[in-house]
Parts: structure tokens; C-alpha cells; sequence
């Protein structure tokens, strides 16, 4: 979903009626678990090639570099 869709929803939620609005949190729901259903999965795989720790690494490296 990009930034117009996201505004586009919005406003239709504004002006939608008890009906539209419920079909509207229930889509938007149902985005939120597919997203963070693809979360866990890419997680799940960062995990397993251990990327991870790779970027662990990375973060540690660079707020070293912050101090």
C-alpha cells in the first residue's frame, strides 16, 4: 500500500457509515497480520542463514562508531 492508498483509505474511513467502516478495520487487520506474518517468516530465515548475527554485528560496529 503506498501513501495515496493510505490517505485514500483514511478518508473513506472518515466518511464511510458503521458498515463500511467495520469492512475497512477488518481489511486493515487482516493487512497487519499478513505483514507480520512475512515479519516472522523473514525473521525465521534471517535466523536459520544467520543474518542475524550478521547485522548484530553491524549495529554493534556502528553504535561503536556513534560513541
Amino acid at each position: 500500500m503506498n501513501e495515496d492508498d493510505k490517505k485514500e483509505l483514511i478518508a473513506e474511513f472518515k466518511k464511510g457509515d458503521g458498515a463500511k467502516r467495520l469492512d475497512l478495520w477488518d481489511y486493515a487487520l487482516a493487512q497487519q497480520v499478513l505483514w507480520e506474518n512475512i515479519i516472522a517468516e523473514l525473521q525465521k530465515i534471517a535466523h536459520e542463514q544467520g543474518v542475524d548475527k550478521d547485522l548484530d554485528k553491524r549495529i554493534e560496529e556502528e553504535m561503536k562508531n556513534l560513541e
